[in-house]
């Protein structure tokens, strides 16, 4: 299987913080990662590095073999990324959120139409294009914004938190899209969350940070057979970190609790 996205002693400062600390991962092709820890582990910052929107003090990282400062157009060709913060513009429809974003990634006017109803169609907001995304649930501001990520049909997905402010009924729905999303385009997706069920139910290997450094790493089973019979990812992530985050609410609240974990995490 090839590897999309390598990593050799990622480091970030910011001033004495040593936020990032000498990181190693590599992702295979086609397979779901979750990056897990507590506010403050690296976990956003990590992301930021990935997507060439802050620069690494030390160390490389490679996109589809494309190096993340020196190729950086290269890169964000070939990547898609949610942040935490709220991105849907509330005064638009989905649709017009939708088709500035293919506008803004040069995807050729004659099928702007078809890739954004396409996209919309995928993420299940076929019948709320026309709705201003200021009337959208929480759960629907989400998938918007991942149908935005993947309308040029990038093979690497940034999800940071991609449930946050979420109720269950809505997290489980971002679930589903998550995992057609791989089975149908094979789309290899790291996404980071502080959510042991959403780790566990989504990612074939997870990572978990703490204090900048990854304190564990392996499949949920292999992780969770480590500390012995009747463990949960709970217990590990616990045993190597600890911490937890959860939130619930519209347009409104989504955007408050995003800006909440942003400062936080």
């Amino acid at each position: 299987m090839a590897t999309i996205l390598e990593t050799q002693a990622l480091t970030r400062r910011f001033g004495t913080l040593l936020a990032v600390n000498d990181v190693n991962l590599t992702l295979e092709a086609g397979e779901v990662f979750g990056l897990l820890g507590p506010n403050g582990a690296g976990k956003t910052t990590m992301l930021k590095m990935l997507t060439t929107l802050l620069p690494p003090t030390s160390g490389t990282a490679r996109v589809a073999g494309y190096d993340i400062v020196h190729k950086a157009l290269e890169v964000r060709r070939r990547i898609g990324y949610v942040p935490q913060a709220l991105s849907a513009d509330g005064t638009l429809s989905g649709y017009e959120n939708l088709l500035l974003l293919a506008k803004l990634y040069d995807i050729p006017g004659a099928k702007r139409d078809d890739r954004v109803h396409g996209a919309m169609d995928f993420m299940g907001l076929a019948e709320a294009s026309d709705k201003l995304v200021r009337d959208y649930s929480g759960g629907m501001i989400r998938r918007l914004e991942i149908a935005g990520a993947i309308l040029h049909r990038p093979p690497l997905l940034f999800l940071d938190e991609p449930t946050v402010g979420l109720d269950p009924l809505a997290r489980n729905a971002v679930w589903e899209h998550v995992e057609q999303m791989r089975k149908d385009y094979g789309t290899t997706i790291l996404l980071t969350t502080h959510m042991m069920e959403e780790a566990d139910r989504l990612c074939e290997r997870v990572a978990i940070m703490h204090l900048g450094r990854v304190a564990a790493l392996g499949t949920p089973a292999e992780l969770k057979a480590a500390l012995g019979e009747g463990a949960t990812l709970d217990d590990v992530f616990v045993y190597h970190a600890g911490g937890e985050l959860d939130s619930g609410g519209n347009y409104r609240e989504t955007s408050r609790a995003r800006r909440t974990a942003r400062r936080l995490g």
